[in-house]
């Protein structure tokens, strides 16, 4: 079945709205992966909330005019895909990354992150750091600390008081049961 122009249309528009609704994206060359290593690496994709799509490289070449993913174009040659994410740059990072190490046929070629364009070395360096839900994380402790501490120093002025008078109480019942 021969590919329509309208076709091409349709993809070239589908490219154009994916990069200008994303943040980073990655070019990867996945020459030598078998079907089911490659349904594998999509659903890994999803699972990371972002989207692994092979191109034609002219019509990625097109897609890429004018956005901030225009230092990729060099890249979309031979057999390319490519995999964005809007939310989690370091979550798609990390997916491709494990997953190249487990299939050496799967290459970082190039990436884009927040219209800067980074090494395939750089991308790695990018999975290695927490993810988005962990900075939550951690920043949520840092700002409960505070609070945390003051409820602990407020607390513990009745909790000695207390601790005091049990005391005074159970010095004063044993004074008077052995006089």
């Amino acid at each position: 079945m021969a590919v329509t122009r309208t076709t091409k249309e349709e993809e070239l528009h589908d490219l154009e709205r994916a990069f200008r609704g994303t943040e980073s994206a990655i070019v990867v060359d996945y020459k030598g992966l078998k079907v089911p290593e490659v349904t594998e690496l999509r659903r890994q994709v999803r699972g990371a909330k972002a989207k692994y799509k092979v191109v034609k490289n002219t019509l990625a070449r097109r897609a890429l005019k004018g956005t901030p993913f225009e230092p990729l174009a060099e890249h979309f040659v031979g057999t390319t895909a490519v995999a964005y994410a809007g939310d989690d740059p370091v979550a798609l990072a990390k997916v491709l990354t494990t997953f190249a190490k487990t299939a050496p046929a799967l290459q970082i070629k190039a990436a884009v992150l927040q219209g800067r364009a980074i090494k395939p070395a750089e991308v790695s360096d990018l999975a290695s750091l927490p993810g988005k839900p962990e900075l939550y994380a951690k920043f949520l402790f840092l700002l409960q600390a505070p609070m945390v501490q003051i409820v602990r120093v407020l607390s513990a002025v009745p909790r000695d008081l207390m601790s005091v008078l049990v005391q005074a109480e159970q010095k004063r019942t044993e004074g008077g049961a052995s006089a």
